[in-house]
């Protein structure tokens, strides 16, 4: 089974300005002459974290991460003013031409999955081939049933958690509920509020508990960036159109792409992964028997790790 790449330190670390007051910030590490490839983090909200390096064969690619607005060390930090998905696909094509880069492999998962399906359909001549891990459709529905009912039922004990800041009374709009306590103006409800809807996605992450994923989501800075970050996409339904991905697929039929999806996924449930690969056969989709939605997992590593590879290969053909 392979793992990740040893553990490798940006070569390069800058910050891009893009509409105000968003400042962006991104990190090059690897071939600075090989292959480029673009990691593009979940949540949205989440940010970059260093094991995200690690996917890639340093000696082939030219690895480029970046934290998108509000998340991680871009700023204003959690900033919800001017963060829209069609910002965010701007703010790539505009690191992707301060770069001078014709062409790139993207890499996303969760949220990073939606964005890179989103930005391939709208620049499909940038895109040289797709890695995809943890489907995100975006729908309705996806949101349903993370947030208000049907993971609920497989983790009871985290869900009281997760219901525990709001009244009882505002329970039938979770996200609702959650977006007024978290754009409200008591830091210390806020607060609250952002680490009970960070540790309900953190405790439910992996097939298997992990105590280091619980403490990351439970740390105040990460939390409110996620938190907020997440609930305003989701309030405006991700500024999406209806079914927005699966109905714009024909424009990005010809990419190569690898679709990887954990069997036991909570998160992103993998009728959604099937749901895209069978709008889009030409994508190949491995279903990883043992694994849940984090990118950590054995499993998902490995298949991952096997794609950069398997890439490599294809696109220097």
């Amino acid at each position: 089974m392979r793992g990740l790449y040893p553990v490798i330190e940006p070569t390069r670390q800058w910050r891009l300005a893009v509409e105000a007051p968003h400042e962006l910030y991104i990190e090059e590490c690897g071939n600075p002459e090989g292959m480029p490839v673009l990691f593009l983090h979940g949540g949205p909200g989440g940010g970059c974290v260093p094991y995200h390096r690690r996917f890639f064969d340093p000696a082939i690619y030219r690895i480029i991460l970046f934290d998108q607005r509000g998340a991680g060390q871009s700023t204003p930090h959690a900033e919800l003013a001017g963060n829209t998905t069609q910002a965010l696909v701007a703010d790539i094509e505009a690191i992707r031409k301060e770069l001078a880069i014709e062409q790139w492999l993207v890499f996303g998962g969760s949220w990073g999955s939606t964005l890179a399906l989103l930005y391939a359909q709208a620049h499909p001549d940038r895109v040289s081939g797709l890695i995809l891990r943890g489907i995100f459709l975006c729908r309705p529905e996806d949101i349903q049933w993370f947030y208000q009912q049907g993971a609920s039922r497989l983790f009871p004990e985290y869900w009281e958690q997760y219901l525990a800041p709001v009244a009882e009374a505002d329970r039938g709009d979770m996200v609702s509920a959650y977006y007024r306590l978290l754009t409200c103006d008591d830091e210390p409800t806020r607060i609250e509020a952002a680490r009970a809807w960070s540790l309900w996605e953190g405790h439910t992450l992996s097939l298997l508990p992990c105590k280091e994923t619980a403490l990351t989501f439970a740390a105040a800075k990460f939390a409110v960036a996620l938190a907020r970050i997440e609930c305003h996409y989701f309030i405006n339904h991700s500024f999406l159109e209806d079914n927005q991905i699966l109905n714009n697929i024909h424009k990005i039929a010809d990419i190569p792409a690898i679709i990887v999806h954990g069997r036991y996924d909570v998160v992103c449930p993998v009728d959604q992964a099937l749901a895209l690969h069978a709008a889009w056969p030409q994508a190949e989709l491995q279903v990883i028997a043992d694994a849940g939605h984090a990118a950590s997992e054995p499993g998902i590593i490995d298949a991952l790790v096997s794609a950069t590879q398997d890439m490599a290969r294809r696109l220097s053909v």
